[in-house]
Order: C-alpha cells, then structure tokens, then sequence
C-alpha cells in the first residue's frame, strides 16, 4: 500500500489535484515517474534480486548512519512536495506560462536524470535506500557503470530530475522544495562519501581515482 502511494499516487498528484486531465505535461512527468520505477526496478532486480529486498526494508535496518535516519525521510517528504504544489498552482491558477520549448527540454532532462539514477541502481547491488555498511551483503566499492565518472550518480540523476521538474509543471512555487530538497542532497552526499572513506575498504583509493562526487568537473 505504501508503496503504491509513493511511486503510483505521488506522480500523479498533479493531476488529481487540479483534475485537469488534458495537462500533458503532467501526464508525462506521471508516466516518467511511474514507468522508470518499474522497469529500473525489474532491471535491478534481474541484476541482483536481493537488491529490492534491501531498498524494501528501508527505515527497519538495525545499522543505518544516525544522520540519515532524519535526512532519508525528509528527502522523500521534500520530492512528494514538489508534484503536490504543482498541482495545488495549477489549481488555482498561479502557475507560469513558459515557451513549448522550455517544457520540452525539461522533459527530456528529466527523462535524463531518471536515466541515469536508474543505470546507478542498476550497476550498484549496494545501492540501499538509507546509508550503512552493508556487511551482511559483503559490500564492496562499485567502479562500473556510471561510478566510473562520478561516486553518486544515483544522486546526480534525481537532483537533475527535481531540478527541471518545475520548468515542465510550470510551477514557481515548486521551486521551494526544490531548493529544500538539493540542499539535503548535497549534505547527504557529502556525509555519505566521508562515511564511506571511513568505513568501506578500497572507497579511499577509489576517490582518488574518481574525484568528483555529483556534478563532474565541479564537486
């Protein structure tokens, strides 16, 4: 039940709220959202099929870091918000009228961002939904797939998603979690990426290696 409300009704929330069902945009940025669960999910699991029994577990892991037991959550919270006031300003009118083209190149960057959290889920047996050490799963550093450009594409794909979705919507007002939502990212990344140095064998040398952490030739 849970689940179907996050990945099913959360998407759709735009158009449930404003019930406006001729909104394209909305329809795309639902089916985006929806269709790119399932499919990376059926893809993960071909790949490694306990990987979904640890993302499914979730907040019920016994050692998780202390920090993201806040941060984790308030992501969630913060990326359902952002298709909810959407919704909430085309409701009542206090949307923005943006350019066909604009719309458009959001909507192919999302599609991008999606692409490439979803390659980083794929290409990461280890890639759980709260940060620890997996040792129950042997976990080992990860240097393939998009982990050869950058340690948290899986990041980088949803930051780059929440960052266009207000340019497809046409939602200013989105913006805000927007804003909220980025900076627990790059907070999250950077607790992550020195948890790892300090925890997982072989994270150390790879950081050497691969120096950037979410946006390459920057940070």
């Amino acid at each position: 039940v849970i689940l179907l409300v996050f990945i099913v009704g959360v998407p759709l929330l735009p158009l449930l709220i404003s019930w406006d069902w001729g909104w394209w945009e909305a329809w795309a940025y639902a089916l985006v959202n929806i269709l790119g669960f399932a499919a990376s999910r059926a893809l993960a699991n071909r790949e490694s099929p306990d990987l979904l029994v640890e993302r499914g577990k979730f907040l019920q892991h016994e050692n998780p870091e202390p920090w993201d037991k806040t941060l984790s959550p308030l992501m969630g919270l913060a990326g359902g918000l952002i298709p909810l006031i959407a919704g909430l300003d085309a409701r009542f009118g206090s949307g923005v009228s943006l350019p066909l083209g604009v719309r458009l190149a959001a909507l192919g960057l999302l599609i991008a961002g999606y692409v490439l959290g979803s390659y980083a889920l794929i290409a990461n047996r280890y890639f759980s939904g709260m940060v620890r050490i997996q040792s129950d799963r042997g976990h080992q550093v990860v240097t393939s797939g998009p982990y050869r450009w950058m340690r948290h594409p899986g990041y980088a794909g949803g930051l780059l998603s929440y960052l266009v979705t207000p340019f497809l919507l046409e939602s200013l007002w989105s913006f805000v979690p927007v804003v909220v939502i980025t900076i627990i990212l790059v907070l999250r990344t950077f607790l992550e990426d020195r948890t790892l140095k300090e925890k997982l064998d072989g994270y150390r040398e790879y950081a050497q290696k691969v120096r950037f952490r979410l946006i390459p030739g920057i940070w």
